[in-house]
């Protein structure tokens, strides 16, 4: 099993940057694929980012392409998610996902391949 907490939300001008963390426990982290979703109230919750195991493969939808990107430190059991350029609609709630894939570059991009869920951190943007 893998724990995750979420780190590094806040308040920020459109514009502006966030970098939010996701640290992981347990020893086998390397083995995880994770991801990024986000949930803004009254919206379902939506892929943010992907990465794969290695860290060989991510993946953006084309919301955030550009402006946001995914990195992991294996050493460190933590993933990121750089956020630049922030909008106003990427006010949500940002959860980061675990999953153990079956090949180390295999990427996880649906709600439902995710076994692992931190509790989330805030993002609000202000126009």
């Amino acid at each position: 099993q893998v724990q995750l907490v979420e780190s590094g939300g806040g308040l920020v001008q459109a514009g502006g940057s966030l970098r939010l963390s996701c640290a992981a426990s347990g020893r086998t982290f390397s083995m995880y694929a994770m991801g990024w979703f986000r949930q803004a109230p009254g919206k379902e919750r939506e892929r943010v980012a992907a990465i794969s195991a290695s860290g060989g493969n991510t993946y953006y939808p084309d919301s955030v392409k550009g402006r946001f990107t995914i990195s992991r430190d294996n050493a460190k059991k933590t993933v990121y998610l750089q956020m630049n350029n922030l909008k106003p609609e990427d006010t949500a709630v940002y959860y980061c996902a675990a999953t153990r894939p079956n090949h180390p570059l295999q990427i996880a991009t649906t709600r439902d391949e995710y076994d692992y869920w931190g509790q989330g951190t805030q993002v609000i943007v202000s126009s």
